[in-house]
């Protein structure tokens, strides 16, 4: 899996770069087919910098959230659940849709009334 992490309109200070990483490793459990994780801090406004997470999966569309805060780690803290949840939804569709085979159907008693 790639991972990266960018910055436009600045630099990120010393430890962001790391806990950026470290938080959005985790999403790697949510979905096994993740093929690369891209985050780009935007330091246009610097009160206010937006984060934006795009994760790429085998077969699927990319799932991509975005969110803007008073720091990075607070940006990324409320971005982070908005992917988990894009993440949760593709696998439910991709494993929970199936239809149940007629062998594995509870047996009903047919009821005779005469």
């Amino acid at each position: 899996m790639q991972l990266s992490v960018s910055a436009r309109h600045g630099d990120l200070q010393a430890g962001d770069q790391a806990l950026i990483e470290h938080k959005v490793e985790k999403l790697r459990r949510l979905f096994d087919r993740i093929n690369a994780i891209v985050v780009t801090v935007d330091m246009k406004n610097l009160d206010k910098p937006e984060v934006e997470v795009k994760v790429s999966a085998e077969h699927v569309d990319d799932c991509i959230a975005s969110a803007e805060a008073s720091t990075v780690i607070a940006a990324l803290d409320l971005a982070i659940p908005k992917i988990e949840q894009q993440i949760r939804r593709i696998k439910e569709k991709r494993t929970g849709h199936r239809a149940t085979g007629i062998k594995h159907l509870d047996p009903s008693p047919a009821t005779d009334e005469e």
